[in-house]
């Protein structure tokens, strides 16, 4: 299997980086890895669309995934050449500058740092339910 070109790489970047949904994808993903599950809930999009854009984006090279038992999480890739990486911190650092974008990133923010809520035991005590706790 043969290596694919400098300029065939640039080509599946921008062909990534030419759809809306992928740009928003792109701009939660920005320094932090985030489960599908995050992104249907922020972007208000259906499981199998938001799970279409990231295979194109994961095709293209842009991002990898892990899964972690039902689920998967993604996280953008280093750039293997020096343009390509110069392009997707631009298309980045642009988002960053938009309105839509920045309040996605704060829902983000505020639904991965959520406090679990505690489940009661029903007939425990409250010192046995503080001691299972810690």
């Amino acid at each position: 299997m043969s290596r694919s070109s400098k300029s065939e790489d640039l080509a599946g970047l921008f062909a990534a980086l030419a759809d809306t949904t992928r740009l928003r994808l792109l701009n939660l993903m920005a320094g932090r890895e985030v489960c599908v599950c995050h992104f249907v809930e922020i972007l208000g999009q259906s499981q199998p669309k938001i799970s279409r854009h990231l295979a194109y984006l994961r095709r293209a090279g842009v991002v990898s995934a892990r899964r972690d038992g039902k689920w998967m999480h993604y996280r953008i890739l280093p750039q293997p050449h020096g343009a390509a990486a110069s392009i997707l911190d631009a298309a980045l650092v642009s988002l960053r500058s938009d309105k839509q974008m920045q309040l996605e990133r704060v829902k983000l923010d505020r639904s991965l740092c959520a406090p679990q809520k505690l489940v009661t035991l029903k007939g425990a005590s409250r010192i046995n339910m503080v001691t299972a706790t810690l």
